[in-house]
Parts: structure tokens; sequence; C-alpha cells
């Protein structure tokens, strides 16, 4: 019920937000009042996205290492590694050629009439994290505190997995360390429920800020494009859940149902990890175990961002219709092939796909300047591609616990919750 009442304020903060950043940007934006009210209330946001970040590097560490402890023998570990990648990469490949067909089918940007921005005008988006030492840097840690200083999902993913099969090994000398350990995690998941009260305030200001700032005609100017990726995203929704069907049946409508509060709190921030914390809670609620949640989820952050994906396909091709330029079906499944690669290991945050976009564009002689044309509204489509990203993971761990055959039933879980915390 307390749930409920929660995801009802978030979508209330959010009709609020869209309304009050309506009305200043109306009476505000000759005076200046209207920029100055979106950089200042913007800060309610970033507070609560920096307290949500404080608590993903203690929780994704602690539940990580603690499940790879308990999970049996590196052949264990392996298998089910093998069974995770596999899913990603096929919704990986789904994901980005879902894009590529649904841009060219509904074609938004054939017609659009925005301004073209300058060729030789810059995006100010760096892409210095697309090249492979980069991406190596990015995987592996040079130091652990540096990486959860920086919250560095996937090196901290890399140093639990060191630190839970060493721990593993030790056998009965390290069992009171990691009993410890994991009570660190139901510390980590105790503050989240508590910051999560604060959600409803972080989204009325980030969408009233960013509203405020643009003003509604924004959104009627890109309305096409707007239109055509959000039919193409929930065509991915359906994409997704078809696929999960084959493996966990009908009850994959209950993990979604399920997954509800994440849903939107992704949705509304424009933010995958805002969401991880809870969707962490969701996916044990529903029945995998710990140590398979803690597996999967993490490096899905990292390896497993469909709508990310999507997106990648779908802006740079309409960006493409924009300037009229032609892409033969060579140059569309190299450029598919290439996203495969670089999307790999970009941070579920904000604005993190225009820096695969950028790069991409570089590489196909699309003029860079056409990142500018979606800079506008990149927040409200971010909005559903975060969405996506955590639907993508919660339905990936679901299915890869019931191909290890350790998927409980929700209802007996759920009732255990009530009386002591989950065991891992």
């Amino acid at each position: 019920m307390e749930s409920k009442r929660l995801t009802h304020f978030i979508i209330g903060a959010l009709v609020l937000g869209i309304f009050s950043g309506a009305v200043v940007h109306e009476w505000g934006t000759d005076s200046g009042f209207s920029a100055q009210y979106a950089e200042n209330i913007s800060l309610l946001t970033d507070v609560f996205l920096r307290m949500i970040k404080m608590i993903i590097a203690p929780l994704v560490f602690a539940t990580l290492a603690v499940g790879i402890a308990t999970m049996g023998d590196s052949k264990t570990i392996g298998r089910v590694g093998i069974k995770t990648f596999g899913w990603f990469l096929t919704m990986s490949f789904a994901s980005l050629l879902l894009g590529l067909l649904m841009v060219t089918l509904l074609e938004p940007g054939i017609g659009v009439n925005l301004p073209v921005p300058e060729v030789t005008a810059s995006s100010g988006i760096t892409q210095s994290g697309t090249g492979l030492k980069n991406f190596l840097n990015h995987v592996f840690p040079a130091s652990i505190m540096d990486a959860m200083a920086k919250n560095e999902i996937l090196q901290i993913v890399v140093f639990a997995v060191f630190f839970g099969l060493a721990g593993a090994h030790l056998g009965p000398r390290a069992e009171d360390f990691f009993r410890n350990l994991d009570m660190l995690s139901h510390v980590m998941l105790r503050i989240t429920t508590m910051v999560m009260k604060f959600a409803p305030v972080a989204v009325f200001a980030a969408v009233s800020a960013v509203i405020a700032k643009n003003g509604l005609g924004i959104l009627g100017t890109y309305a096409k494009f707007m239109l055509a990726f959000y039919a193409s995203i929930l065509t991915l929704w359906l994409v997704i859940i078809l696929a999960g069907s084959l493996v966990l049946g009908k009850s994959v409508l209950k993990l979604v149902a399920m997954l509800r509060q994440p849903l939107v709190l992704a949705f509304t921030t424009a933010s995958s990890e805002a969401a991880y914390p809870k969707t962490l809670e969701q996916v044990e609620h529903f029945g995998a175990p710990n140590k398979i949640a803690s597996f999967v989820l993490p490096v899905g952050y990292s390896f497993n961002l469909d709508g990310s994906m999507m997106y990648c396909t779908f802006a740079t091709l309409f960006i493409a219709q924009v300037y009229g330029i032609e892409m033969s079906l060579g140059q569309q499944f190299l450029m598919l092939l290439m996203l495969m690669v670089t999307s790999k290991g970009i941070a579920g945050v904000p604005r993190a796909s225009l820096v695969v976009i950028a790069a991409t564009l570089a590489h196909f002689n699309i003029p860079e300047a056409g990142v500018l044309l979606i800079l506008g509204v990149d927040h409200f489509l971010d909005m559903a591609r975060s969405a996506t990203n955590v639907l993508g993971n919660g339905i990936a761990t679901a299915v890869v616990a019931k191909w290890e055959g350790v998927l409980a039933k929700s209802d007996a879980y759920s009732e255990q919750t009530h009386t002591e915390a989950p065991s891992h």
C-alpha cells in the first residue's frame, strides 16, 4: 500500500511539474526568471540523485561479493555468467535492430522542418570514452576506492567478483565476515526506503526545470520525432516481455507489475541508477535469489541497456534523415555492429547515449552538429529509455534465475520478507 501511494505521489509530482514549469516559462522568460528558476530548482533533483548514488557502490559491492562467495565453485559462476551474457547479447542485438527498423519505417526525420545546425558546429560532447583503451580502463579498476568514489559500477562488479571468489576459497574462516557484509546490503536497502520519500520532490523539480527552460512548445516542434520514438519503445517493451514470457510464462506480467515503482522512478528522473536499489528489492521479492540478482543486475547496468541501445540507432538514422543523407544497408548493418561494441559499458545516467551517438555520426561522415537537433528534447526521450533499461534488466534477472532452477515462488517469498530478512 505504501509503495502504491509513493508511486501515485511521483506521478502527481510529474503532472504538477509540467504545469508549474509551463507557467514559469510563460511569465518569466523575458525577465530571465525562468532560467534562474530552472537552475535553482534542479538542485533538488541533484540532491536526490546524489543520495541514491551514495547507496549504489556499497550496495553493489556487498550484494555481489556475498552472492559470489555463496554461489558455489567457479564452474557455477561461469555457467551463470554465460547464460547472463547470452541473454544480454541477444536482447542488445534485438534492441539495436528494432530501432533501425522502426526509424526506417516511420521516417521521423523526413520533412520534419527543424533548423539544421551548421556542419562545422560542435555538439560540445566529448567522445573520449568510446575507444578500446578507454573502454578497458572503464572495466578494470586501478583502485577500488576510486571506483566507489566515482560510482563506476562495472569496475565495482569486477572487484566484487574477485573478492567473492577469494572469500569462497577461504571457506568457513570467511563466513562471519560475509555474514556482516550481508548485513551491509540490508542497511543500504533501509537507507533506500528513507531516501525514496524524497522522490516526488525530485521528480517535480526535474520536470519543472526542463519545461521552465524550454517551454511546452518544444514538445510540439519535435512531436513527430518523439511520438515515433515512444511508439518504438512500446514495441521494444512488447519484445522484451514476450521474450521473457518464453522462459517465465505468464508470471512475467506479475514481474512487470512488481517493477512498477522502479519503472516510474526511472522514467520520471530519467536515470536508471536512481531505480537500482528498488529494482533489486523487487526482483528478489519476485523470487530471484540474491546471489543471482546481485550478479545479473549490476552487470546489466553496463551491458544490457536496451532502451539506450535502441535510441542509439534510432537517433543516428533520424539525424541522417534530417540532413538528407542516405545510408546503404551495408552501412546500416556496420553501424549496428559498431554500436553493439561501443554501447557496452555506457553509464545508466542521463545523456550517456549522446556520447555514443556523437562518435557514430563522425564515423559515418554525418555532421556531429546533428546531435544539437535532439538535445532540446533528450530529457524526455531519456525518461523512456531509462525505464526500458530497468524493465530489461529486471526481466533478465528473473530469466537467469529460472534457467538456473532457483526462481522461488514470489508469494512464498513475500510472506517470508514480512517476518525476516531474505536469506542468501
